[in-house]
Parts: structure tokens; sequence; C-alpha cells
């Protein structure tokens, strides 16, 4: 499991070069996010967390190319070059403002597996991101009620938490909801470095 932990705990993980992780990133590795944006502060205070997003590591063999599937404000469901992310995000020449770190399943997924996952969030291309679903969460909690319906919206949470479901593994929920920290806490999570 990968312990609760704080932004200055984050900011003390050794920063690990781009190129040299690069090489040992596998498809179905996570990527979790601390961001210093206005949402992500949002989505942190409101879950008690340092985490604000998650993705899913896809390597591209043919390619050669490390990308994240993700569900992103704005956008939605994506496919994005990790390279781009660190050095150039959402195009204003910047990297992401905030940490990224590197988490993997235990057991490590096997390829087959890691395949499903992966196209499975592939399939889900272009869905749109679930802008008022953080508001329904909260009405859930509030209410003490459960989600009646499931739509083809997503945050990012509940697309990493799909894709993995699709190849046989799920992520256990403190609620009726499942927030990046939910996916972070599990027993099946372990550190792999931080990028950024």
């Amino acid at each position: 499991m990968a312990a609760p932990i704080k932004k200055a705990e984050i900011k003390r993980l050794p920063v690990q070069p781009y190129n040299g992780l690069r090489d040992v990133l596998r498809t179905g590795d996570l990527v979790f996010c601390s961001g210093s944006y206005l949402f992500s502060g949002l989505i942190q205070k409101f879950t008690g967390s340092v985490w604000s997003h998650v993705g899913v590591i896809y390597r591209d063999e043919a390619l050669d190319r490390i990308f994240i599937l993700e569900s992103e404000t704005g956008i939605g469901v994506r496919l994005v070059p990790l390279s781009k992310y660190l050095r150039d995000y959402h195009g204003r020449r910047r990297p992401y403002r905030g940490q990224v770190v590197i988490g993997r399943l235990e057991p490590v997924l096997d390829e087959a597996d890691a395949r499903r996952a992966v196209s499975f969030g592939m399939d889900l291309l272009t869905k749109p991101y679930d802008n008022w679903e953080i508001l329904r969460i909260a009405m859930r909690i509030l209410f003490r009620k459960g989600r009646r319906y499931r739509d083809r919206k997503f945050i990012c949470s509940e697309l990493v938490d799909e894709c993995f479901h699709a190849a046989g593994r799920r992520f256990t929920r403190a609620d009726n909801y499942i927030s990046p920290d939910d996916i972070w806490r599990n027993e099946c999570v372990s550190v792999q470095g931080r990028v950024l």
C-alpha cells in the first residue's frame, strides 16, 4: 500500500530524471499528480488528500513513446505524451505545476491485462470530463446516497478505476465514489518514484 503522504513528503522524494525513469515505465503504471492549480486545490481539500489527479501509463513500443491516458477537466478522456506533460503542460511552454509520482500495481499486471485496461480506456477517448461529478459526490456524501446511474462522463479516478476493472482488478474505495487518494491508498499500489 502506498502510505498516506503530505505535500512536503512528496517534495522530499528524490526527483528522477524522465529520461532515466522512462526505460522502466510499463503500460498500466499509474501517474499521481499533486497540482498547484485552483481546481487541484478544491479536489485536494474536498478529498483531504494531496492528490488531485490520476492517470494510466501507456507505453507504445512501435512509436517509442510513453503516454498518459487520463480524463482532464474541460477536455475529457485523452491520451497525451508524458514528455509533453512534463515540459509543455496544456501548451503553455511550462511543465505541470505540482508534483508527479509514478505508482505500480503489485502484483504487476501481465501484458495482456495491461493492454486490456488501456484498450478499454482508449475506447473512451473523447468522452467528456464529468464537470458536475464533484458536486454530486458531495451531495451523495451529505445525504448518504449511492450512485443511481452510470453516465459516460468521467472524472480521472473513475476512468482509472473502470480501466482496471476491465482487466479484472478493482480498487477499494472509502465510500460511494473513488478519488485519486483512494487509488493511491490501495494495498496493491507501490511507489516507483517522483518525476517532477
